[in-house]
């Protein structure tokens, strides 16, 4: 999202991140020239060599956090040894930057109180929107604008870029008029297809948090459909017995729920599944 504000507001800037996007030819560019660099950083390992999460490498000016749920529990054995995580990347936030974080996530509330880094903190929440046929628009200064994307998750992300591009010099209703124009990177909530009574979509929300996000997101977006869900398990965490109980209720708000788990992959394992309630 800020990626795409940045172009069409006409920025010079370089960027490193992992999903394509449409309008760009290729995910990362490096110059010596761009006085914005912007990069999608994560808490998983630098390298097998380099045990250091990703996000602590940066030393940001302005650093975003969406939300904290535990994940990578191969790398990060307890929910504390993870939080911790996050609160090493503020610190390495730079003296006089900024941290941008969601005040939906109470964990992640949690970690900034108890952060004392020279940093400003700038929280944000959902903004004032309304949905109708299948469009969500977002409702500003008595403007309207429609969006390509919808879900709170995507109308959460879209007020933490609105305040990274206010730091870069773009105004909100200039940020608003690019974000129109959004229509969300590959595999995140993907239109396959559609009909006048159906429509299909592929999301990589491997996660229990992202799973939940992407149910909530179809059935407030399509509330009068019957929501046809399906979940293939394959990632280390998602297989592994001791995290399993983390998907617990994340499809409750689907119709129908489907999980799916490849044969060969499941013997791998080695373990028989206990009963689960999804």
């Amino acid at each position: 999202m800020i990626l795409h504000a940045l172009q069409q507001a006409g920025k010079d800037f370089d960027y490193l991140v992992g999903a394509q996007l449409a309008g760009f030819d290729t995910m990362v560019k490096l110059t010596a020239e761009a006085p914005i660099m912007v990069i999608e950083g994560d808490e998983y390992l630098a390298s097998p060599i380099d045990r250091r999460p990703k996000f602590h490498l940066y030393k940001a000016n302005i650093g975003v956090i969406s939300g904290i749920a535990w994940d990578h529990i191969n790398v990060f054995p307890t929910f504390k040894n993870y939080t911790d995580q996050f609160k090493i990347f503020i610190e390495t936030i730079q003296p006089g930057g900024t941290l941008i974080y969601s005040q939906t996530d109470a964990v992640l509330e949690e970690v900034v109180a108890e952060d004392s880094s020279a940093v400003k903190k700038q929280p944000y929440t959902l903004p004032a929107y309304k949905i109708n046929n299948g469009v969500t628009t977002v409702l500003h200064n008595g403007e309207q604008y429609p969006l390509e994307v919808f879900g709170d998750h995507n109308l959460l992300n879209i007020e933490a870029a609105k305040l990274v591009c206010q730091g870069l010099g773009i105004s909100n209703e200039d940020f608003y008029k690019h974000i129109t124009t959004f229509k969300g990177a590959a595999r995140r909530l993907e239109l396959v297809g559609k009909s006048d009574t159906a429509t299909v979509f592929k999301d990589f929300a491997h996660s229990p948090s992202k799973l939940a996000a992407t149910m909530q997101a179809v059935k407030a977006q399509f509330p009068d459909r019957k929501l046809i869900a399906c979940i293939e398990l394959h990632t280390f965490s998602s297989l592994n017995k001791d995290f399993l109980e983390q998907y617990a209720h994340t499809m409750d708000k689907a119709d129908e729920a489907i999980v799916f788990i490849d044969k060969k992959t499941f013997e791998q394992k080695r373990w028989k599944p206990t009963r689960q309630r999804w």
